[in-house]
């Protein structure tokens, strides 16, 4: 086959590993989120319920990461032996915070030590978004060290926090009733400001001090591409701040995820071709043609059924999460 070919292929991969990490930030960031709110609520009754809202959804939310993870082996070997050796403690810490995660979830209705799987469950929650933000912070600096690369680095955590205290608010909104979905409207336009202050900042350090990115910038047409969708990232955040004061309970969740979504395709811009800022490219970090054309024909088979199962159970457990408790 030929370099067209491959070419082809490698950034086919390119976008479906982005897609599949969209699925994931977005899917298992409000399941995060909502992890990490269970903080800030003492009544275990809140808990009940704010669990009860991720509790058919949360472990297939996660397998988007495996598979994530697998493409990333597969497709790009050389950007993964990067990845992994750069970010071997934040992956562990990721997968530390999801273990804890899981078990505290089917430990925390136990007669005993609930209040304290309770906690595990948030804590674990909040180090699965730090790790995450971590992770990002570092991919973006290509790995650089020094301080401005660390402040860098905070910030990108911090925003990652932010932004998937804002998913998990708008769920909240979305899923529950009464003071709980209140409590959910008020921290979610919080949480919006955070997130959105995060990104500003982050673009601002980026354009100053981001060699690569700058210069990635600086090619013609891009930046008539990032100022589209920074106007499309406008136009959602007026969206998710006017449906949360207007009381909508869809609407909030949506933006949010738009939001997110547009995010997420400047950065894919800004970093194209790199697939790590300054070391390696998409095409340097692909596997051999005919590797990359028998894991499309793999992925084209599991694709389907995983999209058609996430939906499905979306729609199965739709609809508010009353608890029967306080009637």
């Amino acid at each position: 086959m030929d370099s067209t070919t491959h070419s082809l292929l490698a950034v086919t991969w390119f976008g479906l590993i982005g897609l599949m990490l969209v699925f994931y930030v977005v899917t298992d960031g409000f399941d995060l989120g909502v992890g990490m709110l269970t903080l800030l609520r003492r009544q275990r009754e809140d808990h009940d319920v704010m669990v009860q809202t991720i509790g058919h959804v949360w472990d297939a939310n996660e397998t988007w990461l495996v598979v994530v993870g697998g493409g990333l082996f597969g497709a790009f070997p050389s950007a993964y032996a990067i990845l992994m050796q750069e970010l071997y403690l934040p992956v562990m810490a990721m997968i530390g915070g999801l273990i804890m995660r899981g078990a505290a979830i089917e430990f925390r209705h136990g007669a005993q030590h609930g209040r304290l799987w309770d906690t595990v469950f948030g804590v674990g929650s909040l180090v699965a978004a730090i790790s995450q933000g971590v992770v990002l912070g570092k991919v973006i600096t290509g790995f650089v060290p020094g301080g401005s690369s660390t402040v860098f680095i905070a910030v990108t955590a911090i925003g990652v926090v932010a932004g998937y205290a804002l998913l998990g608010a708008t769920w909240l909104v979305k899923k529950t009733v009464g003071e709980l979905e209140r409590w959910a409207r008020r921290l979610g336009l919080l949480s919006a400001q955070f997130t959105v202050a995060a990104a500003i900042a982050l673009t601002a350090a980026t354009w100053i001090d981001g060699v690569a990115v700058h210069v990635r910038w600086s090619q013609p047409g891009v930046f008539a591409r990032l100022a589209g969708l920074g106007a499309l990232a406008v136009l959602a955040y007026v969206w998710l701040v006017a449906s949360l004061f207007w009381r909508s309970e869809r609407e909030p969740f949506r933006a949010a995820v738009t939001l997110f979504i547009v995010s997420f395709a400047g950065l894919v811009i800004s970093l194209y071709p790199d697939f790590v800022p300054g070391r390696l490219t998409v095409m340097q970090a692909a596997s051999d043609t005919l590797t990359l054309a028998f894991m499309l024909i793999g992925i084209g088979l599991v694709f389907p059924v995983m999209i058609g199962y996430n939906l499905y159970q979306y729609v199965i457990f739709r609809g508010k999460v009353i608890d029967t408790t306080r009637a």
